[in-house]
Formats: C-alpha cells, sequence, structure tokens
C-alpha cells in the first residue's frame, strides 16, 4: 500500500515538474487568449443628436417636410401666328389659310414648392411660382391634393401667399432668421425638376445679400445648399428643423446649381404674409423722389465738399416730395435721424414707413443745410411705376 502511494505522490510531482517547463520554457505549447477587442458603438438615439452637434438631420427633416408642398400651375396661353400668312400674296400663292392665321390657345404648366405656414391652410411661396396662373394644385407628402387661391402676390419680395381648403394640415415652425450666422448648416427643402420631394444639406454662404437684380427689395440669405427649379418657394430649414427662409433663386451661368442659392429670410417673408392676411398687399410708404448714389463727378458738378448722402436725382411731380418743396439736386443726408449712404438705405427707409406716416428728411441744398417734413402714402404698384 506504501509502496502505491509513494508511486502515486512521484507520479504528482513528476506532472508539476512537466508543467511549469511547459509554461516557462516553450509557452508556444500553452494556448493563452488575448484581451477582449471592444467597440464601442453609440446609441442610437444619440446618433441624431450630441451635445457637441448633430450628426444626422433626420429629426429635423421629419419635422418639417409634412409642411412643404408641390405647387403646379397652368395657364392658358394664346399664340398669335405670323401676320405674313394672312398677306393678300402669301394667300395668292397658297390659298385660303384662315387655319393659319387663326389664334391658337395651349396650356403651360410649370412647377415650384410651397410651405404651410397655419393650420388654416395659409402657403408662402414664391410670386414667380404662381404669377399669371389660371389653375394651381396643391400636393402634400401625404399624397393630398387641393386646388389653391391666390390670397395676395407681392413681386417686390418674390413672396406669394395661397390658401387651400383641407383640414388637419402639417404645420411648419417658424425660427429666428436674424440670428443666422455664417457656417450654420441649412437644409433645403422642395420639389426640383418634379421629381419628388427632395432634401439638401449645405451652410449658410452669407446674410443680407442685395443689389443683386433679383427683387425691388432684397435682403437674401446665401447658402451652397443645392437650389434647382422647381425648388422655388420651398423650405430652408435649421438644423432643428425650423424654417428660416423661403427658396427663391440660384446664381448660375448655365441654369443650374452652381453652389449659390438664395432665399428669402422669415423675418421679410412674415411681414409680407401677414400685410397681405390684413390688407391684401402689402403697405409701403411713398415720397415720390428718385436717389442715386454721390459720384466724384456729381460731387463736382453739385460743388460738394464730400460724398455723404444721396442725391435727388428726380421728384414726381405731384407726389408728395414735390409738395414738401423738394428739388432734383437735394442731397438727403438723413431720414427720421438715420445716416443715409446709399440710394438702397432711403429706398428702404422710406418703404418701411406706413401711408400717412411723417417723414423728417435732413437735406443739403446750395450747401445749407435744411429739414423736410414729407406725409408718406402708399406706394405705388411695379407696374405703376414704371408706366
Amino acid at each position: 500500500m506504501r509502496r502505491i502511494l509513494s508511486y502515486l505522490f512521484q507520479a504528482i510531482v513528476l506532472g508539476l515538474a512537466m508543467a511549469f517547463v511547459a509554461t516557462y520554457l516553450w509557452p508556444e505549447f500553452i494556448k493563452r487568449e488575448g484581451p477582449a477587442v471592444e467597440i464601442r458603438q453609440t446609441p442610437a438615439e444619440t446618433t441624431k443628436q450630441t451635445g457637441s452637434g448633430t450628426y444626422s438631420y433626420a429629426l429635423a427633416v421629419d419635422k418639417a417636410s409634412p409642411a412643404v408642398v408641390n405647387i403646379n400651375t397652368a395657364k392658358v396661353v394664346t399664340v398669335r401666328p405670323n401676320p405674313f400668312f394672312d398677306d393678300p400674296f402669301f394667300r395668292q400663292f397658297f390659298g385660303e389659310t384662315d387655319n393659319l392665321i387663326t389664334p391658337r390657345k395651349h396650356v403651360e404648366t410649370s412647377l415650384g414648392s410651397g410651405v404651410i405656414m397655419s393650420e388654416q391652410g395659409y402657403i408662402l411661396t414664391n410670386h414667380h411660382v404662381i404669377q399669371g396662373a389660371d389653375a394651381i394644385q396643391v400636393v402634400l407628402q401625404d399624397g393630398r391634393t387641393a386646388q389653391a387661391k391666390v390670397v395676395g402676390s407681392d413681386p417686390d419680395t418674390d413672396v406669394a401667399v395661397l390658401k387651400i381648403d383641407l383640414k388637419k394640415l402639417p404645420t411648419i415652425t417658424l425660427g429666428h432668421s436674424d440670428i443666422l450666422r455664417v457656417g450654420d448648416v441649412v437644409l433645403a427643402i422642395g420639389n426640383p425638376f418634379g421629381v419628388g420631394q427632395t432634401v439638401t444639406m449645405g451652410i449658410v454662404s452669407a446674410t443680407g445679400r442685395n443689389r443683386l437684380g433679383i427683387n425691388t427689395f432684397e435682403n437674401f440669405i446665401q447658402t451652397d445648399a443645392a437650389i434647382n427649379p422647381g425648388n422655388s418657394g420651398g423650405a430652408l430649414i435649421d438644423a432643428a428643423g425650423r424654417l428660416v427662409g423661403i427658396n427663391t433663386a440660384i446664381f448660375s451661368r448655365s441654369g443650374g446649381y452652381q453652389g449659390i442659392g438664395f432665399a428669402i429670410p422669415t423675418s421679410l417673408a412674415e411681414s409680407v404674409m401677414k400685410e397681405i392676411l390684413e390688407h391684401g398687399r402689402p403697405l409701403r410708404g411713398w415720397l415720390g423722389i428718385e436717389g442715386q448714389a454721390i459720384t466724384p463727378q456729381i460731387a463736382q458738378a453739385l460743388d460738394l465738399s464730400n460724398a455723404d448722402g444721396v442725391v435727388v436725382a428726380g421728384v414726381v411731380r405731384g407726389g408728395p416730395a414735390h409738395h414738401a418743396g423738394m428739388q432734383p439736386g437735394d442731397v438727403i443726408l438723413s431720414i427720421d435721424g438715420k445716416k443715409i449712404t446709399e440710394a438702397r438705405d432711403a429706398l428702404l427707409s422710406i418703404t418701411s414707413r406706413k401711408p400717412g406716416d411723417r417723414v423728417k428728411l435732413e437735406i443739403l441744398r446750395n450747401n445749407k443745410r435744411a429739414t423736410l417734413e414729407i406725409v408718406a402714402i402708399e406706394r405705388p404698384s411695379r407696374a405703376a411705376l414704371t408706366e
């Protein structure tokens, strides 16, 4: 029995010795498990938005896109043939030409976008989208359609307001366009080329763009978010899905997107919309003067010591300024105490007044300062001003 226990003890010692040798002298024979590789995956909720920034704009699009609509317009156009076909000489050789000289009508269609602003069915879009249309059809994201009527339109800002009669309409949330900064992320939602609702992303490239020759009153947000034909009237939203602009125009040499698009800020579009809903049209002040920047040549001709102010190039006969005694050649230095340096400044300052408001102008005439107080009247339509 002792011999058996002795053999068993020796076997155990021998096994331990072999394990020791194998562990320290031939580690390749020992199967080792390395440390587990940890792949950190951000939870689904935080991939949408984190404290340091936004990685996905799906929430913003989900919030805003139901309120962005497609606008289809149609108008009947009469085509008059060349009067050459009615010439007796032509008839002599070709016989009866009544079928050639009869005016023909055909329907022209166009596409655009719009934004539902209220549950009552008021839609904000561009004037040029619905200009001259005989029929306007609005298509919602949920597939519903409705015929729209024009509540009012303002070609000077390229803003129009439509109305549809549908229940349970989605509406957009207004943002603050006045606090936009260059570099802020924005998304453009619309119906480019009629392919269906499309979302593009970019940043605010500039604010307060003007003197582009697009509208009479310009204060555009410039963005590199892709805007193409059919996007006009659609929404420009911020990263939270709030409306900050109405997409309006692009700068392009080819007619397609080239990285420069423009949107009307909501601060301007909303104010025009409110005036249209209240009065049927925007009410703007008018004095009946035409201003012009002072060039070195003008300053020399008027014997001016500097080029401050805006020279009055013309005064409408019978207008408020004419009745107040303003003359061509007068230099406007300030309006209601605000210094005027450009003709555009004078235009915006005067049109911001309401009909009936008294406007105080400080002028320079024959190098002598004077003050005129003029009662503004309603600004005539663009058509009346160009007659």
